[in-house]
């Protein structure tokens, strides 16, 4: 009799856990350029799950995020868009990361589903380089050598990867020269 009940319990623990974890579907990734308006179309969500729009307000379709960061996207129930809830600056929310994702969960009810969405914010060349001093002066006397060199304190961008500094350059003057070097973290300073 006891061999009855503990195969019983095993059966319906084993029962329990495969209906717990059906709900649960494959995760769909999009890309975002940061600072674009609201409602701007991110991808088109019902369509790349293969759901009927027209039922998304019929089975409480909704976007969830695990922490209680802002929600920087929705969905459009009538369209099943996933669309800019809310711009995003992607430097203020993710600094000088190089990667910049989003988590966040789609929500259907009866049945129940849930599908996980990662949202890449892409970098878009929103700020302008920076010195730490807006005038930059140099005292450099007569008896300074031919090729001597000066260096400036590097410029600093908000940006990252191909949207940072990418280069310096001097007006063309036949007395002196800009030489840039390139530093082992991929930045770029003057010399």
């Amino acid at each position: 009799m006891d061999r009855k009940v503990g195969l019983f319990s095993i059966l319906f623990l084993f029962g329990f856990i495969l209906i717990f974890l059906h709900p649960v579907h494959g995760d769909l990734s999009y890309t975002v350029p940061e600072e674009t308006k609201s409602q701007y179309v991110i991808g088109h969500l019902a369509k790349d799950l293969g759901l009927d729009a027209k039922r998304l307000s019929a089975r409480k379709a909704r976007v969830e995020t695990d922490d209680s960061a802002k929600r920087y996207c929705d969905i459009n129930l009538s369209s099943g868009n996933l669309v800019v809830a809310e711009t995003i600056d992607r430097e203020r929310l993710c600094g000088s990361r190089i990667s910049c994702i989003l988590n966040y969960e789609l929500v259907l009810e009866n049945p129940l589903e849930v599908h996980r969405i990662s949202l890449q914010i892409e970098d878009v060349n929103d700020n302008s380089p920076l010195f730490p001093n807006e005038r930059i002066s140099f005292e450099i006397t007569e008896s300074a050598h031919k090729g001597e060199r000066f260096p400036l304190e590097e410029a600093h961008d908000l940006d990252i990867g191909r949207n940072a500094v990418q280069g310096y350059s001097l007006e063309a003057n036949e007395h002196f020269i800009l030489s840039v070097n390139e530093n082992a973290d991929g930045g770029k300073s003057a010399i």
